[in-house]
Protein backbone atom coordinates (compact mmCIF):
# COMPACT_ATOMS: atom_id res chain seq x y z
CA UNK A 1 0.00 0.00 0.00
CA UNK A 2 2.97 2.51 0.70
CA UNK A 3 4.74 1.62 -1.80
CA UNK A 4 1.57 2.24 -4.46
CA UNK A 5 1.14 5.73 -2.71
CA UNK A 6 4.75 6.37 -2.98
CA UNK A 7 4.55 5.89 -7.20
CA UNK A 8 1.47 7.42 -7.06
CA UNK A 9 2.81 10.64 -5.43
CA UNK A 10 5.64 10.09 -8.00
CA UNK A 11 3.71 10.11 -11.23
CA UNK A 12 1.44 13.38 -9.81
CA UNK A 13 4.61 15.07 -9.08
CA UNK A 14 6.52 13.95 -13.07
CA UNK A 15 3.23 15.67 -14.14
CA UNK A 16 3.24 18.68 -12.51
CA UNK A 17 6.87 19.97 -11.90
CA UNK A 18 7.45 20.67 -15.97
CA UNK A 19 4.25 23.34 -15.54
CA UNK A 20 5.75 25.20 -12.96
CA UNK A 21 8.63 26.62 -14.83
CA UNK A 22 7.14 29.03 -17.04
CA UNK A 23 8.37 32.25 -15.97
CA UNK A 24 12.20 32.06 -16.91
CA UNK A 25 14.25 29.60 -19.50
CA UNK A 26 13.71 26.00 -19.83
CA UNK A 27 15.13 24.22 -16.97
CA UNK A 28 15.22 20.08 -15.79
CA UNK A 29 16.34 18.23 -13.63
CA UNK A 30 17.69 19.25 -9.73
CA UNK A 31 16.76 22.80 -10.79
CA UNK A 32 12.78 21.94 -11.09
CA UNK A 33 13.01 21.65 -7.68
CA UNK A 34 15.34 23.57 -6.46
CA UNK A 35 15.99 27.91 -7.35
CA UNK A 36 17.60 28.83 -10.25
CA UNK A 37 20.81 30.38 -10.87
CA UNK A 38 19.30 33.14 -12.66
CA UNK A 39 21.27 35.39 -15.41
CA UNK A 40 22.37 37.85 -12.53
CA UNK A 41 25.31 38.59 -10.92
CA UNK A 42 22.77 39.19 -8.03
CA UNK A 43 20.76 36.05 -8.57
CA UNK A 44 23.86 34.08 -8.12
CA UNK A 45 25.22 35.32 -5.31
CA UNK A 46 21.19 35.08 -3.34
CA UNK A 47 21.74 30.65 -5.63
CA UNK A 48 25.52 31.04 -3.55
CA UNK A 49 23.78 31.89 -0.48
CA UNK A 50 20.80 29.27 -0.52
CA UNK A 51 23.20 26.60 -1.63
CA UNK A 52 25.52 27.19 1.22
CA UNK A 53 22.59 27.67 3.96
CA UNK A 54 21.21 24.32 2.76
CA UNK A 55 24.34 22.65 2.95
CA UNK A 56 24.98 23.60 6.45
CA UNK A 57 21.16 22.79 7.98
CA UNK A 58 21.77 19.31 5.63
CA UNK A 59 25.05 18.76 7.70
CA UNK A 60 23.01 19.71 10.86
CA UNK A 61 20.25 17.52 10.24
CA UNK A 62 22.29 14.52 9.52
CA UNK A 63 24.29 14.55 12.71
CA UNK A 64 21.03 15.10 14.72
CA UNK A 65 19.00 12.51 13.51
CA UNK A 66 22.03 9.51 13.36
CA UNK A 67 22.84 10.82 16.60
CA UNK A 68 19.32 10.25 18.03
CA UNK A 69 18.90 6.88 16.31
CA UNK A 70 21.66 6.01 17.59
CA UNK A 71 20.67 6.48 20.71
CA UNK A 72 17.38 5.16 20.58
CA UNK A 73 18.79 2.22 19.19
CA UNK A 74 21.74 1.49 21.65
CA UNK A 75 19.68 2.50 24.75
CA UNK A 76 16.18 0.76 24.20
CA UNK A 77 14.38 -0.86 27.30
CA UNK A 78 14.99 -3.91 25.80
CA UNK A 79 18.17 -3.88 26.36
CA UNK A 80 17.94 -3.00 29.84
CA UNK A 81 18.06 1.11 29.56
CA UNK A 82 16.68 2.92 32.34
CA UNK A 83 15.47 7.12 32.00
CA UNK A 84 17.93 8.91 34.05
CA UNK A 85 15.42 10.88 36.66
CA UNK A 86 17.61 12.94 38.32
CA UNK A 87 18.62 15.48 35.50
CA UNK A 88 21.91 15.95 36.40
CA UNK A 89 23.35 19.24 35.50
CA UNK A 90 26.83 19.33 33.38
CA UNK A 91 27.45 22.81 32.79
CA UNK A 92 30.66 22.11 30.16
CA UNK A 93 27.63 20.21 28.42
CA UNK A 94 25.22 23.64 28.49
CA UNK A 95 28.53 25.71 27.27
CA UNK A 96 29.14 23.91 24.25
CA UNK A 97 25.54 23.37 23.22
CA UNK A 98 25.21 27.03 23.32
CA UNK A 99 28.37 28.04 21.55
CA UNK A 100 28.40 25.78 19.13
CA UNK A 101 24.87 27.03 17.77
CA UNK A 102 25.52 30.45 18.02
CA UNK A 103 29.09 29.92 15.87
CA UNK A 104 26.81 28.23 13.17
CA UNK A 105 24.60 31.58 13.39
CA UNK A 106 27.27 33.67 13.41
CA UNK A 107 29.53 32.17 10.22
CA UNK A 108 26.34 31.91 8.37
CA UNK A 109 25.61 35.75 9.05
CA UNK A 110 28.33 36.82 7.30
CA UNK A 111 28.04 35.76 3.53
CA UNK A 112 24.51 36.54 4.23
CA UNK A 113 25.15 40.03 4.77
CA UNK A 114 27.79 40.47 2.07
CA UNK A 115 25.00 39.44 -0.26
CA UNK A 116 22.45 41.60 1.00
CA UNK A 117 25.24 44.61 0.97
CA UNK A 118 25.77 43.73 -2.74
CA UNK A 119 21.82 43.42 -3.19
CA UNK A 120 21.23 47.30 -1.91
CA UNK A 121 24.16 48.48 -3.80
CA UNK A 122 22.57 50.38 -6.37
CA UNK A 123 26.07 52.71 -7.36
CA UNK A 124 27.60 53.14 -10.71
CA UNK A 125 23.88 52.18 -12.17
CA UNK A 126 23.78 53.22 -16.68
CA UNK A 127 19.86 53.24 -16.99
CA UNK A 128 17.21 54.39 -14.46
CA UNK A 129 13.56 53.11 -15.07
CA UNK A 130 10.46 53.97 -13.17
CA UNK A 131 7.86 51.29 -12.59
CA UNK A 132 4.65 51.55 -11.91
CA UNK A 133 2.06 48.76 -10.87
CA UNK A 134 -1.64 49.35 -11.34
CA UNK A 135 -4.28 47.60 -11.08
CA UNK A 136 -3.81 45.70 -13.36
CA UNK A 137 -0.74 46.45 -15.26
CA UNK A 138 2.66 48.22 -15.10
CA UNK A 139 3.40 51.85 -16.48
CA UNK A 140 7.58 51.87 -17.61
CA UNK A 141 9.24 55.57 -17.54
CA UNK A 142 13.20 55.75 -19.06
CA UNK A 143 13.99 58.43 -16.90
CA UNK A 144 15.75 61.19 -19.27
CA UNK A 145 15.15 59.69 -22.12
CA UNK A 146 11.61 60.84 -23.22
CA UNK A 147 9.98 57.34 -23.29
CA UNK A 148 7.04 55.81 -21.40
CA UNK A 149 4.73 53.52 -22.27
CA UNK A 150 1.94 51.17 -20.40
CA UNK A 151 2.42 47.36 -20.73
CA UNK A 152 -0.61 44.78 -19.92
CA UNK A 153 -1.95 41.69 -20.36
CA UNK A 154 -1.69 40.51 -24.49
CA UNK A 155 -5.31 41.00 -26.20
CA UNK A 156 -5.40 37.13 -27.13
CA UNK A 157 -4.37 36.21 -23.39
CA UNK A 158 -6.73 38.08 -22.47
CA UNK A 159 -9.49 36.96 -24.71
CA UNK A 160 -8.94 33.27 -23.86
CA UNK A 161 -9.27 33.99 -20.06
CA UNK A 162 -12.69 35.22 -20.58
CA UNK A 163 -15.69 32.95 -19.37
CA UNK A 164 -17.24 31.09 -21.87
CA UNK A 165 -14.49 32.25 -24.22
CA UNK A 166 -14.22 29.01 -26.65
CA UNK A 167 -10.53 29.80 -27.14
CA UNK A 168 -8.85 26.76 -25.95
CA UNK A 169 -5.96 28.40 -23.68
CA UNK A 170 -3.16 25.93 -24.77
CA UNK A 171 -3.61 26.99 -28.49
CA UNK A 172 -2.35 30.63 -27.10
CA UNK A 173 1.42 31.10 -26.73
CA UNK A 174 2.85 31.72 -23.32
CA UNK A 175 -1.01 31.97 -22.40
CA UNK A 176 -1.67 34.66 -18.84
CA UNK A 177 2.62 35.13 -19.05
CA UNK A 178 2.51 37.34 -22.40
CA UNK A 179 1.93 41.32 -22.43
CA UNK A 180 1.79 43.94 -25.17
CA UNK A 181 4.79 46.03 -24.32
CA UNK A 182 7.40 44.19 -22.90
CA UNK A 183 9.85 46.04 -20.80
CA UNK A 184 13.25 46.50 -22.98
CA UNK A 185 16.60 46.79 -21.85
CA UNK A 186 20.04 46.26 -21.89
CA UNK A 187 22.46 43.49 -21.59
CA UNK A 188 25.19 43.85 -19.50
CA UNK A 189 24.06 47.26 -18.04
CA UNK A 190 23.69 47.94 -14.51
CA UNK A 191 19.56 48.70 -14.72
CA UNK A 192 18.01 50.82 -11.97
CA UNK A 193 14.27 50.19 -10.75
CA UNK A 194 12.65 52.66 -9.06
CA UNK A 195 8.86 50.65 -7.79
CA UNK A 196 5.58 52.32 -7.20
CA UNK A 197 2.07 51.83 -7.22
CA UNK A 198 -0.58 54.18 -7.99
CA UNK A 199 -3.64 52.42 -6.06
CA UNK A 200 -2.53 49.37 -4.62
CA UNK A 201 0.44 47.16 -3.03
CA UNK A 202 1.71 45.48 -6.44
CA UNK A 203 4.93 43.39 -6.48
CA UNK A 204 7.51 43.59 -9.58
CA UNK A 205 9.09 39.71 -9.67
CA UNK A 206 11.22 37.97 -12.29
CA UNK A 207 12.63 34.84 -11.29
CA UNK A 208 15.32 34.59 -13.11
CA UNK A 209 16.94 38.04 -11.70
CA UNK A 210 16.72 36.82 -8.76
CA UNK A 211 14.55 40.06 -7.36
CA UNK A 212 11.40 41.43 -6.10
CA UNK A 213 10.46 44.72 -5.02
CA UNK A 214 6.77 45.61 -3.62
CA UNK A 215 5.12 48.27 -5.14
CA UNK A 216 3.66 50.09 -2.55
CA UNK A 217 1.57 54.12 -3.52
CA UNK A 218 2.84 57.05 -2.11
CA UNK A 219 6.82 55.33 -1.99
CA UNK A 220 9.84 54.38 -3.97
CA UNK A 221 11.59 51.39 -3.60
CA UNK A 222 14.85 50.33 -5.39
CA UNK A 223 16.68 47.90 -6.70
CA UNK A 224 18.99 47.28 -9.78
CA UNK A 225 19.98 44.53 -11.61
CA UNK A 226 22.44 43.25 -14.21
CA UNK A 227 21.73 40.74 -17.16
CA UNK A 228 25.09 38.94 -18.54
CA UNK A 229 26.14 39.91 -21.70
CA UNK A 230 25.38 37.02 -23.21
CA UNK A 231 21.70 36.24 -22.12
CA UNK A 232 19.84 38.47 -23.66
CA UNK A 233 16.30 36.96 -24.79
CA UNK A 234 12.67 37.23 -23.35
CA UNK A 235 12.39 37.05 -19.61
CA UNK A 236 9.19 36.21 -17.52
CA UNK A 237 7.52 37.40 -14.41
CA UNK A 238 4.60 38.61 -12.84
CA UNK A 239 2.89 40.87 -9.71
CA UNK A 240 3.77 38.75 -6.72
CA UNK A 241 1.51 40.59 -4.25
CA UNK A 242 -1.70 39.66 -3.84
CA UNK A 243 -3.66 43.07 -5.26
CA UNK A 244 -7.12 42.46 -6.31
CA UNK A 245 -9.24 40.66 -8.53
CA UNK A 246 -6.93 40.25 -11.82
CA UNK A 247 -4.15 39.75 -9.73
CA UNK A 248 -3.41 37.01 -11.65
CA UNK A 249 -3.39 38.59 -15.17
CA UNK A 250 -0.75 41.02 -14.45
CA UNK A 251 2.10 39.35 -16.17
CA UNK A 252 5.89 41.00 -16.58
CA UNK A 253 7.89 40.62 -19.83
CA UNK A 254 11.52 41.67 -19.82
CA UNK A 255 13.45 42.09 -23.47
CA UNK A 256 17.07 42.06 -22.55
CA UNK A 257 18.47 43.00 -25.75
CA UNK A 258 22.72 43.45 -26.95
CA UNK A 259 23.74 47.16 -26.36
CA UNK A 260 23.49 48.35 -29.89
CA UNK A 261 20.13 46.95 -30.50
CA UNK A 262 18.65 48.72 -27.49
CA UNK A 263 20.34 52.16 -28.29
CA UNK A 264 18.70 52.10 -31.53
CA UNK A 265 15.05 50.82 -29.87
CA UNK A 266 15.39 53.48 -27.66
CA UNK A 267 15.90 56.24 -30.46
CA UNK A 268 13.09 55.31 -32.75
CA UNK A 269 10.88 54.88 -29.71
CA UNK A 270 11.61 58.09 -28.34
CA UNK A 271 11.48 59.61 -31.80
CA UNK A 272 7.88 57.53 -32.18
CA UNK A 273 6.53 59.44 -28.71
CA UNK A 274 7.82 63.02 -29.68
CA UNK A 275 6.21 63.01 -32.76
CA UNK A 276 3.19 61.64 -31.50
CA UNK A 277 3.38 64.51 -29.08
CA UNK A 278 3.82 67.11 -31.36
CA UNK A 279 0.81 65.73 -33.33
CA UNK A 280 -1.46 65.46 -30.77
CA UNK A 281 -0.40 69.12 -29.23
CA UNK A 282 -1.03 70.55 -33.15
CA UNK A 283 -4.31 68.87 -33.18
CA UNK A 284 -5.24 70.64 -29.94
CA UNK A 285 -3.84 74.14 -31.33
CA UNK A 286 -5.85 74.05 -34.46
CA UNK A 287 -8.69 72.65 -32.59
Amino acid sequence: MIRKRIAQFAALAAATLPAAAPLGAAESGWHLLNMSPGVTEISRRVYDLHMIIFGVCVAIAVVVFTWMIWSIIAFRKSKGAVADTTMVHNTKVEIVWTAIPVGILVAMAVPAARTLIFIEDTRNTELTIKVTGFQWGWHYDYLDHGVSFFSRLDRRSDAARQLDSGIDPTSVPNYLLEVDNPLVVPAGTRVRLLVTASDVIHSWWVPQFGMKKDAIPGFINEMWFEVDADKTGIYRGQCAELCGRDHGFMPIVVDVRSREEFDGWLKSRAAAQQQTASAGAGSATTG
